[in-house]
């Protein structure tokens, strides 16, 4: 069990995260992980006092097979809608494939760790979402803790951040991470499996004077040293690697 902040609970141990939101009694999940965090989502749920009857909605930041995880399951078995960028619906619904970036830098041990954990935890059955319902920029969702979407291209076309103002919460998704998982190094930096590094490190000007005390990555530890900050450092390790489009 991991609680974050007040109302809002992590499944995952960093390496893939996904996010229970709960205000006035009710659920948003965010990102679903991979299928097997089903397994984990009632006991989570449970730790915050909740159960399944109360989740509302689920909402992804973007479409890769790392964060739609059980979305089809619960928007079948519990006919809930299940929320994504207008851009990534296809890439939501299976009816288009992830851009193939090239790796650079990759370490044997974090790739395999992560690999691993994927599989064991049902990463290679991610099951694509038969019917989604579409967001745009700027949208505040109507959802439980009503956040204001603020997209980010690049990660995908569809990648978007979530804004929780009266919470002092940035979900972030993967505009940037805060641990690289095929090469474990840590601290704030783009993500791997970016389809257009270019265009994400450019999306980031999008995020740099958001306020929130606290940045939750799909991937790594949360982030407390300010979204400016973590902006200059995804900035300044990305011109210390040379990075170009479809670099990473």
């Amino acid at each position: 069990m991991t609680r974050i902040a007040a109302g809002v609970h992590r499944i995952g141990n960093g390496l893939i995260n996904s996010y229970l939101l709960e205000e006035s009694g009710e659920v948003t999940i965010v990102d679903t992980g991979v299928s097997g965090y089903w397994n984990d989502l009632p006991k989570e749920l449970a730790a915050m006092g909740r159960s399944l009857a109360d989740v509302r909605a689920v909402v992804l930041t973007h479409a890769h097979s790392d964060h739609i995880g059980f979305a089809e399951r619960v928007r079948r078995e519990r006919d809930i809608a299940v929320r994504v960028h207008e851009l990534d619906a296809k890439l939501a619904r299976g009816e288009e494939k992830p851009a193939a970036p090239m790796f650079a830098g990759l370490r044997v041990s974090p790739t395999v760790r992560f690999a691993l954990y994927a599989a064991i935890h049902g990463g290679l059955r991610n099951t694509p979402i038969v019917e989604v319902s579409v967001y745009g920029d700027g949208a505040t969702l109507d959802v439980p803790g009503s956040p204001r979407v603020i997209h980010v291209p690049g990660h995908t076309a569809g990648s978007c951040a979530l804004h929780l103002l009266q919470r002092d919460v940035l979900f972030v998704g993967d505009a940037f991470v805060t641990y690289h998982v095929l090469t474990g190094v840590s601290g704030p930096q783009i993500s791997p499996f970016t389809a257009d590094a270019t265009r994400a490190l450019e999306s980031l000007s999008r995020l740099e004077r958001v306020e929130a005390g606290l940045a939750l990555p799909g991937h790594g530890e949360p982030w407390t040293g300010g979204v400016a900050e973590a902006v200059r450092l995804t900035r300044e390790r990305a011109r210390q690697a040379g990075t170009t489009t479809r670099s990473i």
